[in-house]
């Protein structure tokens, strides 16, 4: 991203979000994650079916996050610290080490999670993922006196923006690489230019990114029992002390004893961000819904 766009995508955030008292740190970490960029399209089924069928529980956890801002950070941090008296951090049999973290946190929106009832299925306290912004979670979820708490991590656009389409251009040449299997080649590739432009006219999967996290900046504001909010670029110069802060809200707080053992620690040093990306589980690229 060349300066000139960087500081009109600034200014249009900055306008954007005039009046809600927010606004981002300036970006400190490097673009990439591990996460996937899933066809919005795909998703309407299971909007629908969450918003029609889906019943939660007092003591569901939801991670809310625009795309490519944490979401795979944010999933194992909060599997393996709610988990953590099934699983500890150290075993290598944790499921974190065999298993995608997109696999052990589902999206509510994702297809089947309702309807195929993969929710349904697990043991409470749930943790759920969402895309959605605040406005369009369903009312069940955030009806006053729902039990049922959100965590929400949001990232600079900047870096999201870059995230996204470096992502996107790694899904292009995957479905090249598969044109024997009927995929069409696309005539041209996906530029940054192009991103860009379809980026701040909030043409993107989950956007504009500045509303969605308006959305969800406004209700922890309102309801700070009840909505989280953590910045991706802060949980990186302080993880344990964002991990502390996350086990704190969602109900399960680290003993004395568990501090003294070194559990948060731990957990951070599973869910580390190379770690993850190398672990065999998770560099195929097979995961490609988020």
């Amino acid at each position: 991203m060349t300066p000139a766009m960087a500081e009109r995508l600034d200014r249009i955030v900055e306008e954007a979000l005039q009046g809600t008292g927010f606004t981002f740190a300036p970006a400190q970490s490097a673009s990439g994650s591990t996460a996937a960029s899933g066809s919005p399209r795909r998703s309407f089924p299971g909007v629908a079916a969450a918003h029609a069928r889906f019943e939660p529980r007092p003591s569901d956890i939801f991670l809310a996050s625009f795309p490519k801002s944490g979401t795979t950070w944010l999933k194992a941090l909060a599997f393996a610290t709610v988990h953590r008296a099934d699983n500890p951090p150290r075993d290598p049999s944790h499921p974190l080490c065999h298993r995608n973290p997109h696999d052990c946190v589902k999206f509510l929106e994702e297809p089947l999670a309702v309807d195929g009832g993969m929710l349904e299925a697990l043991h409470s306290p749930r943790v759920i993922a969402t895309h959605l912004p605040y406005s369009l979670l369903p009312g069940r979820i955030t009806a006053e006196g729902a039990g049922a708490r959100i965590v929400y991590i949001c990232r600079d656009p900047k870096e999201a923006l870059v995230s996204t389409w470096l992502f996107a251009r790694k899904m292009v040449a995957a479905a090249a690489a598969r044109h024997g299997d009927g995929v069409k080649t696309p005539q041209a590739p996906f530029m940054i230019e192009e991103a860009f432009k379809l980026f701040c006219e909030g043409r993107c999967n989950a956007g504009p990114q500045w509303h969605h996290v308006a959305s969800y900046w406004e209700a922890s504001r309102k309801w700070p029992e009840k909505v989280l909010f953590l910045r991706y670029e802060d949980m990186l110069r302080d993880p344990m002390g964002h991990v502390r802060k996350l086990a704190e809200f969602m109900g399960c707080p680290f003993s004395g004893e568990e501090e003294a053992a070194g559990v948060v620690q731990d957990i951070v040093e599973l869910c580390n961000i190379d770690a993850l990306k190398n672990m065999e589980v998770n560099k195929s690229g097979a995961y490609r819904w988020i």
